[in-house]
């Protein structure tokens, strides 16, 4: 098997691990790593400059869990 290969998104700078074992995982600049559907979810889907390396996560099945969950309601 060949050695997994790191690309970085010239849009957000997020770096992926593409041929790891169980798929590709980003590195996200804070937090554990993640899939592309997660971070198709919380950064591509807004992001509306072309060049983004992440544009085939859109037709992957995103879960729930790869949203943000909504911030607590404080009652102030």
């Amino acid at each position: 098997m060949s050695e997994p290969k790191t690309q970085t998104c010239p849009i957000c700078q997020v770096k992926i691990m593409v041929g790891t074992a169980g798929g590709d995982r980003v590195l996200f600049s804070a937090g554990p790593p993640g899939t592309r559907a997660k971070l198709w979810a919380r950064v591509c889907q807004f992001n509306k400059k072309s060049g983004c390396i992440n544009e085939q996560a859109k037709a992957e099945n995103i879960s729930a869990d790869d949203y943000y969950k909504e911030a607590p309601n404080l009652n102030l």
